[in-house]
């Protein structure tokens, strides 16, 4: 039976599709206006360019072309060196990473192993937060600077993706000392890296201006600036791409997926990302701290209908907390079911027969407004009365630190391939408020999430990362919603651009025509 919110959502999907096509201009593609200026459309503007002050999808894909991380990811997601020319394991809590000599930072200062101490150091201060969950396992009295060009670093316990977790751009990332130090507060306003760009201007909101760094040790972008611009609304990013004035436009909407595939000059480029949309309770609030209220709201949404209707073919129903391409992600799970009958019996036990009043946060992308009015109409089956509020980026990230919330629609994504990424983040207890955003805790999962961090690559991991998905299906703090697919649009003229499954993407590559 076709729920009747799906229906609306349907039809008011339809209606958007046609305004779309009635804003959009006939597709005129234009040269390229300046090949010494690559422009790109993001949805976002970054939070801050502070590494250690933010996890964003937005901030990150900024910082990746402002910073290094000692070791790297290449084509086949090995970890490779990056400032550092060589790591050694030494033991297996011991790591000695041997640093390039001669890299500059964007001030003119010589990269140190000073800077990397300073660096991991602060990660690892109480105001760092945000990559808490990919720095936590440091000791933080182990770092220690061997000389100039040498750093020796220890965890507290034999770590499986201790290499895989310094990859990350926010807990990996290098900076230097004078420059953190002189800028104080406004560091994020005033990023100093080794990467092959430096910051030269930032209108928040706006757009972000950046130029080659001619001092950069690595191979050096074929143009010389490159802009980065916040253009939240998806049709007008498409818009702008068809127009000429970016060169790149991020997350083609679905109604726009077939204008852009139509227009010969230009091009669509599509991958399933590493990460799941879901819906999250506060589980420290009532009523969302008793797991019936949780498994019947679970219970009363059919998600797969709901994302079939909402991106009408774009992306994949979410079945599990990992992403499918994440490894150990269990390809046998199925979409929780849908049983508005055994959730009312759930409600009633738990003491809400006759429901509850809460509410459902967003930020203002167009298919999470969409999930959530879809929900709001299933939830009225067993007398749940959602009010939905979306808010600005910045303070819907704010006040889920806060704990205000009820419910709320968000993404995470695994930005590394090891599972320890996808789920030690937002379901410990210990990361409660930094990236945890349920503020989800249970002994069992704690225990198998700590276990999966010390066990060796092999089928007793994969056991435990299975296990660890069948829990917190059963315990419920997120409803799974979808696995998102990057949906990229560029002109016929980008060359050298891959999309990358973190949802972020190197542009120092790009050239145009080949040149």
């Amino acid at each position: 039976m076709k729920a009747k919110g799906i229906k609306l959502c349907a039809a008011f999907c339809a209606a958007a599709l046609s305004a779309g096509l009635l804003a959009g201009n006939p597709a005129i593609a234009k040269e390229k206006k300046d090949p010494d200026t690559l422009t790109v459309a993001n949805v976002y503007d970054a939070k801050t360019l502070d590494p250690f002050g933010t996890n964003d999808v937005a901030s990150s894909g900024a910082m990746l072309h402002i910073y290094n991380r000692l070791v790297k990811l290449n084509d086949k997601d090995e970890v490779v060196g990056d400032l550092a020319e060589k790591v050694e394991q030494v033991d297996d809590l011991t790591y000695r990473f041997y640093l390039r000599k001669g890299v500059k930072f964007h001030n003119g200062e010589e990269l140190k192993a000073s800077d990397v101490v300073f660096s991991l150091k602060r990660s690892l201060s109480p105001s760092s937060g945000a990559v808490k969950h990919i720095v936590g396992a440091i000791d933080p009295d182990s770092i220690v600077a061997l000389d100039d060009y040498t750093v020796e670093v220890k965890t507290l316990f034999p770590f499986a993706a201790f290499l895989p977790s310094m990859t990350h751009m926010g807990g990996g990332a290098i900076l230097n000392e004078k420059a953190v130090t002189e800028a104080g507060d406004n560091y994020g306003m005033n990023p100093v890296g080794t990467g092959p760009f430096k910051l030269v201007e930032w209108n928040r909101g706006d757009k972000m201006v950046m130029e080659r760094f001619e001092d950069y040790f690595g191979e050096k972008p074929a143009y010389k600036t490159l802009i980065i611009r916040a253009i939240p609304e998806g049709t007008n990013r498409t818009i702008e791409l068809e127009s000429g004035n970016v060169d790149i436009a991020y997350q083609i909407t679905t109604n726009d997926v077939s204008r852009v595939e139509a227009n010969k000059e230009l091009k669509l480029l599509r991958l399933i990302d590493n990460s799941t949309t879901y819906l999250g309770f506060n589980c420290e609030k009532a009523p969302f701290d008793d797991v019936r209220v949780r498994q019947a709201i679970t219970m009363a949404l059919p998600t797969p209908q709901i994302i079939k209707a909402v991106l009408r073919g774009v992306g994949a129903t979410a079945v599990g907390p990992i992403a499918p391409n994440v490894k150990y992600a269990n390809p046998d799970l199925k979409p929780m079911p849908y049983d508005v009958k055994k959730a009312k019996a759930l409600l009633a036990e738990a003491g809400y027969p006759d429901g509850f009043k809460a509410s459902i946060w967003t930020n203002d992308k167009k298919a999470r407004i969409d999930i959530a009015t879809i929900a709001q109409n299933q939830l009225k089956k067993i007398g749940v009365d959602v009010d939905i509020q979306v808010l600005e980026w910045g303070a819907y990230l704010e006040g889920l630190t806060q704990k205000k919330h009820d419910m709320f629609i968000v993404g995470w994504t695994c930005q590394t391939p090891d599972p320890d990424m996808a789920v030690f983040a937002p379901f410990h207890s210990s990361m409660k408020g930094n990236n945890n955003f349920t503020f989800f805790g249970d002994d069992e999962v704690d225990a198998l999430l700590e276990k999966g961090r010390v066990t060796p690559d092999g089928p007793e991991r994969q056991q435990v990362y299975y296990d660890i998905q069948d829990a917190l299906r059963n315990k419920g703090p997120w409803v799974f919603m979808y696995n998102d697919e990057q949906i990229i649009g560029t002109q016929d003229y980008v060359k050298g651009f891959t999309v990358s499954p973190f949802g972020f993407h190197d542009l120092s590559k790009v050239t145009f025509d080949g040149k």
